[in-house]
């Protein structure tokens, strides 16, 4: 009876086991499942953003042109014959085009039927043809085919993404054209060689860019230096008390803190109080390296604190001192990881829009900035811009440009990820 009452027991100890060790691997398993419907859940929200702006974007980056036969006439370039750069400069070549548009479409065209024709071309095609003169002052008195940027409405609708853009006089025109071989899209340059524009066929991010560009070296110049010492100082060289301890602790919370905060305090600082220029890449710089230099400055000491105590004791045991271990060995072995909590933080300021805008960088620049004292946008703020934009035609536009931005921001990550894998030590 005693040895059967201890084969139940056991058979029953066993099965309890059993039972619990499947409601642990059940358990494991809906985990597992959860942690993956997670994963692509993600993975779809994703997708379905990214797939958005490329279905919306990828038509900024084509562009229609129009094939016009325009009469250089003498009369209206230049009635002199002086060919005076002044007189070529200020001509009236939009009268060239309705002109060329009207012996093309509508010979008999009325004040309404011009209106109408003219809104099939660009208001830019002049300065287009304008320059063809200014070059080649020979082409006056003669006649010649020209591609012609089109209308922002004209570009939609061979698009197919506004089809009421366009009257039915116009649509039998644009018909017209496209039979005869007289329309083409192109790969739009514009888009990425010129400034800001109200007209949505002329706008374009070079301007943009150039200011980003020219924030981001600012970013570099003072967060790189300015990050890399304090991290190496807190690491190396203060000594442990309440006032470094302060001081790691508004460092960890700094980088917390929204960066719309950054903005008024550069609002505060450098424009109110030492009178920058507004809207400025200096001022935007500047106000983007104090939100990268908490992420260098942890990024720097936890790549310090990753070097081995043995390589300090080393240069110690031979003779070094305090400021020659860290100098000649410790901060090389550390730099790529300083180098990528760099760019990490380098790239979150590319993305940054809000302290921006707290300092100017809002308003509407055509030029291109030539310096960073020059008024200038930046890629988020250009985006911020054609998105309130009433015109149907900014919609490609906004979603080309936040293409162009999720590249640098992809391409800068990849730069990050490659040199932690080429310079990373194992010890």
């Amino acid at each position: 009876m005693t040895d059967m009452a201890e084969t139940t027991a056991v058979t029953r100890t066993a099965e309890t086991v059993a039972a619990r060790l499947g409601r642990r691997y059940a358990a494991e398993a809906r985990f597992r499942a959860f942690g993956f419907a997670a994963v692509a859940i993600s993975i779809g929200f994703l997708a379905i953003l990214l797939g958005s702006i490329v279905a919306k974007g990828w038509s900024a980056f084509v562009q229609t042109q129009v094939l016009v036969e325009i009469a250089f006439d003498p009369q209206v370039i230049d009635p002199d014959g002086t060919r005076d750069p002044a007189t070529l400069d200020t001509a009236d070549y939009a009268a060239l085009i309705r002109a060329a548009l009207a012996a093309r479409l509508a010979p008999d065209a009325d004040r309404s039927t011009r209106r109408d024709l003219s809104g099939l071309i660009s208001s830019g095609a002049a300065n287009q043809v304008r320059a063809m003169v200014n070059a080649d002052p020979s082409l006056i008195g003669t006649s010649r085919k020209v591609w012609l940027m089109a209308s922002d409405k004209l570009d939609m609708v061979t698009k197919g993404q506004y089809d009421t853009a366009l009257n039915e006089r116009q649509l039998g025109w644009l018909t017209a054209l496209r039979a005869d071989g007289e329309l083409r899209r192109t790969f739009n340059t514009t888009f990425l060689t010129a400034g800001d524009s109200r007209e949505p066929e002329q706008a374009g991010i070079w301007g943009a860019m150039v200011g980003s560009f020219f924030s981001l070296l600012i970013t570099l110049l003072v967060s790189f230096p300015l990050g890399v010492a304090a991290a190496v100082y807190l690491e190396e060289f203060a000594p442990t008390n309440r006032w470094t301890n302060l001081i790691e602790v508004n460092i960890n919370n700094l980088a917390a803190v929204p960066s719309v905060v950054f903005g008024l305090l550069g609002l505060a600082m450098f424009l109110n109080v030492f009178h920058l220029p507004r809207s400025a890449p200096l001022v935007g710089g500047l106000v983007l390296a104090l939100i990268c230099l908490p992420t260098i400055i942890i990024a720097g000491r936890a790549a310090l604190k990753s070097v081995p105590p043995s390589i300090r004791q080393a240069a110690a045991g031979l003779g070094a001192s305090r400021l020659q271990i860290v100098a000649h060995h410790v901060l090389p072995l550390a730099m790529p990881g300083m180098l990528t909590g760099t760019i990490l933080g380098m790239a979150r300021a590319l993305g940054e829009t809000a302290p921006l805008l707290m300092i100017g960088m809002v308003a509407f620049i055509v030029d291109i900035p030539k310096s960073p004292l020059d008024p200038s946008a930046v890629l988020p703020v250009q985006v911020y811009l054609w998105a309130g934009s009433s015109e149907r035609a900014f919609v490609e536009k906004t979603s080309g440009a936040i293409i162009v931005l999720l590249v640098f921001l992809v391409a800068m990550n990849l730069i990050a990820i490659l040199m932690r894998k080429r310079f990373e030590r194992r010890w």
